[in-house]
C-alpha cells in the first residue's frame, strides 16, 4: 500500500487540534452551580477528558484515511491518552489526566535513553523519514531530545502537583507544544552540519 504525503498544515492541524479542543472544551465545560473552585475545576477536566479522546482517536483515524500511515509517536500519544483519559473519566479523579504528559514524556525519555546505552537511536526509528541525518548527528540529536523529555516529565510533575487546574491546562496547552517546537528550532545546527544531501544524477 502507498503511503501519501500529508500537507503540513493538516499534519500541524491533525496534531495540535485535539489539543487545542481540549482547552477550549475546558473553559466551556458546565459545572454545578454553587460549585467551589475545586468541584468547579474537577467537573471541567472530566468534561473536557471526555471531549479530549475521541477528537484525539479521530485525528489518528483522519491521518490514516488520508495517508494510509500512522505516525509511531502519534499511536503511542493516542493509546495513553485513551488509558490515563480512561481512568480519569472511570475513577472520576483529574489525577490521571494530569499525568498523562508525565507518563507520555518519562515513557519516550526512558525508551531513548535505553536505545542509547544499546548504541542506537530509537528517534530515527520514530522521525528518520523526515529529517535524514548522519548516524552521529542522530546520535546526538537523540541525547538531547531524551534529556528534553526527561526535564517535561519533571516539569509537568511540579506544575499539577504545585497548581490548581486552571493553570495546568494553561500549561499543557501552550508551553508544553511551544516547548518542544522551541527545542527543535533550537538543534538546526545539527541539523544543517550533519544533514544527508541527496545524491544527484548528472
Amino acid at each position: 500500500m502507498t503511503e501519501k504525503k500529508q500537507n503540513p498544515i493538516v499534519k500541524f492541524a491533525l496534531e495540535m487540534g485535539p489539543i487545542i479542543v481540549f482547552f477550549v472544551a475546558y473553559r466551556w465545560a458546565p459545572f454545578p452551580e454553587g460549585a467551589n473552585d475545586e468541584e468547579r475545576q474537577l467537573a471541567q477536566v472530566l468534561f473536557a477528558t471526555g471531549v479530549f479522546i475521541p477528537v484525539t482517536l479521530a485525528a489518528l483515524a483522519w491521518s490514516w484515511f488520508t495517508t494510509r500511515h500512522l505516525p509511531k509517536m502519534a499511536v503511542i500519544t493516542a493509546v495513553i491518552v485513551v488509558i490515563f483519559g480512561g481512568l480519569t473519566l472511570w475513577l472520576q479523579d483529574a489525577t490521571f489526566i494530569k499525568m498523562k504528559p508525565t507518563i507520555l514524556y518519562a515513557a519516550f525519555g526512558g525508551t531513548l535513553g535505553f536505545g542509547l546505552l544499546r548504541g542506537q537511536s530509537y528517534l530515527r526509528y520514530l522521525m528518520g523519514d523526515m529529517m535524514p541525518l548522519q548516524d552521529e548527528g542522530w546520535m546526538i540529536f537523540t541525547k538531547r531530545f531524551a534529556m528534553f523529555f526527561i526535564g517535561l516529565a519533571i516539569l509537568n510533575e511540579l506544575v499539577w502537583r504545585g497548581f490548581d487546574t486552571d493553570t495546568w491546562v494553561t500549561f499543557k496547552t501552550f508551553f508544553l507544544p511551544l516547548a518542544t517546537f522551541a527545542f527543535i528550532f533550537s538543534q538546526m545546527g545539527i541539523f544543517a552540519k550533519y544533514a544527508i544531501e541527496e545524491e544527484t544524477e548528472d
